[in-house]
């Protein structure tokens, strides 16, 4: 038996999809201790595993990225704000540690002051990711800009230049406030960005082909386990069993990011149509001020694992957990991505021939509505998708992978070799 210490940035989408993998751990006799966003904790209980809530400072921090008014300030302006999570993020780690005394520690990608406290401890420790791997490759178009990939000696010499562009960035964002936490706790400074998927024990990657290029020179310490879906438990809607038009979902992001015009244009641009709309606002709810009618529903928030399998059509920002999710049900999306890394996981979808990719700043009712009849068209590339998807990953890749850091069980394994 082994203790785990998982440590999450507050965010549902950063957490809920590491959930089917915990919970096979727990089905192997390990301990799993889950330190998450509040409004995750009983639900998280209910599930089986223990969970208590971060630091209420690290929820504090706004992260404010949605008021940037360029592209440049809205990278800059998120992760300074992560980086400032991380003066209490790292101390809430070592109180988790105190507390629970694990054997080994899994951390979220964006909690980097837990992230560099748990690089400063002698446990051994994975970085946890719920979206694509910004690690350079063979044929890896550079990270974030929602490039294609390009083969040939242009392609080369294209990624070449685009990966040094995405380190400067990056850098430039990143990495005075990651090496002042590295700093305070006795750690050499990174010279790169991506020097932090280096410096791990193992990186595990919730993500596969085809959301994720395949990777010929893949690191051996980093996973890619595959998209793992999973839904907040609550009742399925009567309605949506009831007779009429197909459904298309349109979901603003469960972290706020200012995308309420997505859902304002959505009710625009498909009201007259036949289908029927739903929108799952989340913290978008209030700010987007909009109410049921005729063809539209609005609700807060419904598990999308009910509505996907009536759904034509998903219309999202391009979170990383709805575009699986919509993936892996083999329901085509319209991405419309508002930053973070979502141009880059709208690039994902429509090379996977899984939807289409509309620009947020081309983003009207007309357009809107000829996007969605292009991803319904689109229909038996996304059952495809979700195949490849599905054969890529698992809970049990999950639990391998988490299981491959205890010492116990690497020694056992090493024994049963020999």
């Amino acid at each position: 038996m082994t203790r785990f210490l998982v440590y999450t940035a507050p965010a549902t989408g950063h957490t809920l999809p590491l959930v089917p993998g915990l919970l096979e751990l727990r089905r192997r006799g390990h301990e799993v201790h889950v330190r998450t966003l509040p409004a995750l904790v009983g639900p998280l209980r209910t599930a089986g595993l223990s969970a208590d809530a971060v630091d209420p400072r690290v929820t504090a921090v706004e992260v404010t990225d949605f008021r940037a008014t360029s592209d440049t300030e809205r990278l800059r302006s998120g992760q300074v704000d992560l980086l400032r999570r991380g003066r209490f993020d790292g101390p809430d780690l070592d109180a988790a540690v105190a507390e629970h005394r694990p054997d080994v520690l899994l951390v979220d990608s964006i909690a980097y002051g837990a992230q560099t406290r748990a690089q400063a401890s002698p446990l051994p420790t994975a970085m946890v990711l719920p979206s694509v791997l910004p690690v350079r490759g063979r044929g890896i178009p550079p990270y974030g800009l929602g490039l294609k990939p390009l083969s040939g000696p242009l392609g080369r010499a294209r990624d070449a230049v685009g990966w040094k562009l995405v380190e400067r960035m990056f850098g430039r964002a990143m990495l005075p406030g990651l090496n002042e936490l590295r700093r305070a706790a006795g750690l050499p400074e990174f010279r790169s960005p991506l020097d932090q998927f280096t410096a791990q024990d193992a990186v595990i990657v919730l993500t596969g082909e085809p959301l994720e290029y395949p990777r010929t020179d893949l690191p051996p310490h980093v996973h890619l386990v595959g998209a793992q879906p999973w839904d907040l438990p609550a009742e399925r809607p009567a309605y949506l069993d009831e007779p009429g038009d197909p459904w298309v979902l349109v979901t603003c992001s469960t972290d706020y990011q200012g995308d309420e015009d997505l859902a304002r244009i959505a009710v625009e641009a498909l009201r007259d149509q036949p289908v029927r709309v739903l929108l799952t606002l989340a913290e978008a709810y209030e700010g987007a001020a909009l109410t049921s009618a005729g063809n539209i529903r609005v609700e807060r928030f419904v598990p999308h694992g009910h509505v996907l399998p009536h759904c034509a059509a998903v219309v999202t920002h391009g979170g990383f957990g709805i575009v699986s999710k919509a993936m892996a049900a083999g329901v085509p999306a319209v991405v419309v991505p508002f930053g973070r890394d979502q141009p880059e996981i709208a690039r994902r979808v429509s090379e996977a021939g899984a939807g289409v990719t509309l620009r947020s700043k081309e983003l009207n009712a007309r357009s809107l509505r000829v996007a969605v009849e292009r991803a319904r068209a689109l229909t038996p590339g996304a059952r495809a998708a979700a195949a490849t998807l599905r054969a890529h990953g698992g809970a049990a890749r999950f639990a391998d992978a988490a299981e491959g850091l205890a010492p116990a069980l690497r020694q056992e394994n090493s024994a049963a070799t020999r």
